[in-house]
């Protein structure tokens, strides 16, 4: 992903949070068959002294997961708020329409996680991601344990520790002057999470 510097996301921190909200990403490998994606949902990991590790699992009948050998790498792509800008929108010109984005691209090799019980593990561990705060949270521990194995073996869970991100945050810093007549536009469409991040960028103006 092509970051200009004054775009680049560069606290890591911030990047896991972008990418603890935006979970649902989408999976990027190059198999036997050429290109490949699919979007699922990601747990992360930060618990080690790297990059972090994610955790995912994929239909077995989606093939896609015969190229998890461990060595060839891979991309996960978490897409943010973002929302078009119009030219409109600023105080003087020339300038052209745009969109404005956050985006995180994290890269690692896939390895697949056959044990049994580590596989169960994770994936209450991403049911719990997502029920929490459910009025009456749904659990795999207590559902009949039989019939979880069997879904269990329709699925191929896998992790990637993460090698190196991309991060970025479009969000008008080349036009400081415009950034808030901008939010005030987004607002007045309901685009208010794209336009509380350019305030924010715009120090809270």
């Amino acid at each position: 992903m092509y970051v200009p510097r004054a775009f680049a996301i560069e606290d890591l921190t911030v990047i896991h949070e972008v990418m603890r909200q935006n979970s649902f990403a989408m999976l990027v490998t190059s198999g036997l068959s050429g290109l490949e994606a699919t979007h699922l949902p990601v747990a992360l990991s930060t618990d080690g002294p790297g990059l972090g590790t994610l955790r995912a699992h994929i239909a077995r009948a989606n093939r896609q997961w015969e190229s998890f050998d461990g060595e060839l790498e891979a991309l996960f792509i978490f897409a943010g708020q973002h929302g078009y800008i119009s030219p409109s929108w600023y105080e003087a010109g020339p300038a052209v329409p745009t969109w404005d984005y956050v985006a995180v691209h994290a890269y690692g090799r896939p390895r697949v996680v056959d044990d049994e019980a580590q596989v169960l593990s994770m994936l209450n561990a991403l049911v719990s991601q997502y029920e929490k705060g459910m009025e009456r949270p749904w659990a795999l521990g207590t559902q009949d344990q039989d019939w979880v194995r069997t879904m269990a073996g329709g699925i191929v869970a896998f992790e990637v520790e993460i090698t190196r991100v991309d991060a970025k945050a479009k969000l008008g810093q080349n036009r400081p002057a415009d950034q808030a007549r901008v939010a005030t536009a987004l607002e007045a469409l309901g685009a208010r999470e794209l336009a509380a991040l350019i305030r924010e960028a715009a120090g809270g103006q």
